[in-house]
């Protein structure tokens, strides 16, 4: 059974940070592209960074460039999501999703629904305020 699994979520200030973790079974991670998409309260989904499975290719989204880093550790099946210099209209679910319909694209590309991609996380709640 494929699980994926983020943590790392939380309530920061404007200009903090936050890493996030996906932890990944079920699946040979070390051979997948995975993705990192969040939701903002009201809003739809929203792509927001690739990675490939040796970690060559690291693709994001203009809104989060320069300030979020993607990585993975795949002897240990994670992947990362390291934030930076947070801002409110960061607020957001954020999901570690993988196996893209369609197949592999690194980005950028609109997440219509979640039937864009076969597995979801349950998503990390991550709140910036002050």
């Amino acid at each position: 059974e494929v699980q994926l699994v983020e943590s790392g979520g939380g309530l920061v200030q404007p200009g903090g940070s936050l890493r996030l973790s996906c932890a990944a079974a079920g699946f040979t991670f070390s051979s997948d592209w995975m993705y990192w998409v969040r939701q903002a309260p009201g809003k739809g989904l929203e792509w927001i960074s690739t990675i490939s499975p040796s970690s060559s290719t690291l693709v994001y989204a203009d809104s989060v460039k320069g300030r979020f880093t993607i990585s993975r550790d795949n002897p240990k099946n994670t992947m990362y999501l390291q934030m930076n210099s947070l801002k409110p209209e960061d607020t957001a679910v954020y999901y570690c999703v993988r196996d893209r319909r369609g197949g592999v694209t690194f980005g950028p590309f609109r997440v219509s629904s979640r039937a864009d991609f076969n597995y979801w996380g349950r998503g990390t709640q991550v709140t910036v305020s002050s």
